[in-house]
Parts: C-alpha cells; sequence; structure tokens
C-alpha cells in the first residue's frame, strides 16, 4: 500500500495506511483490543493504541515506571515516526 508523503499529517491518512505503517515498522496488533499495537525492539518494548484524536504510547519498563506519550494525529508522519520509533 502506498502511503502519502512523509511530511502529510496522519490524520490525513486513512486507517488502513496507518495500519500499513505500523505493520511497516515490525508492529504487531493486539488480537482482542484492535486499537493497539505492540512494539517489540531490541532495547524497548512498548504499546501504542489509536485513540480518536491521537495516538497514546506506553513505554513498558522493566526497571521502573512506565513512561506514557501522547501525540496529535495533526503531526506529520515523520515527525511521529521520529518520535515514536526512537524509544523511551
Amino acid at each position: 500500500m502506498t502511503l502519502p508523503s512523509a511530511d502529510t499529517p496522519l490524520y490525513n491518512h486513512p486507517l488502513p495506511q496507518i495500519e500499513s505503517w505500523l505493520t511497516q515498522h515490525g508492529c504487531q496488533q493486539d488480537s482482542e483490543d484492535v486499537h493497539c499495537w505492540l512494539i517489540e525492539k531490541l532495547e524497548w518494548r512498548a504499546e501504542l493504541c489509536l485513540d480518536v484524536d491521537q495516538i497514546n504510547i506506553r513505554y513498558i519498563q522493566d526497571d521502573g515506571p512506565d513512561i506514557q506519550r501522547s501525540f496529535k494525529y495533526s503531526l506529520s508522519r515523520q515527525d511521529l515516526e521520529d518520535a515514536i520509533f526512537a524509544g523511551p
């Protein structure tokens, strides 16, 4: 699936394109809570949830409190990619 240019705000992406983008980054959709996705990298892991007006991400920490962040869909896909996939 072809995505719009990386500087396009995420709110201009249809849901199937957002799901494809997350899949391309190795995210796995939660089978019970389909608006949430699991991200597992070598250095960190997180749960990303698509809310009504923002993306909520919780970086799961083994040795301390989880780190939670929220990002509005008005940000570009590139900005979101840089912020989310850089890790906690």
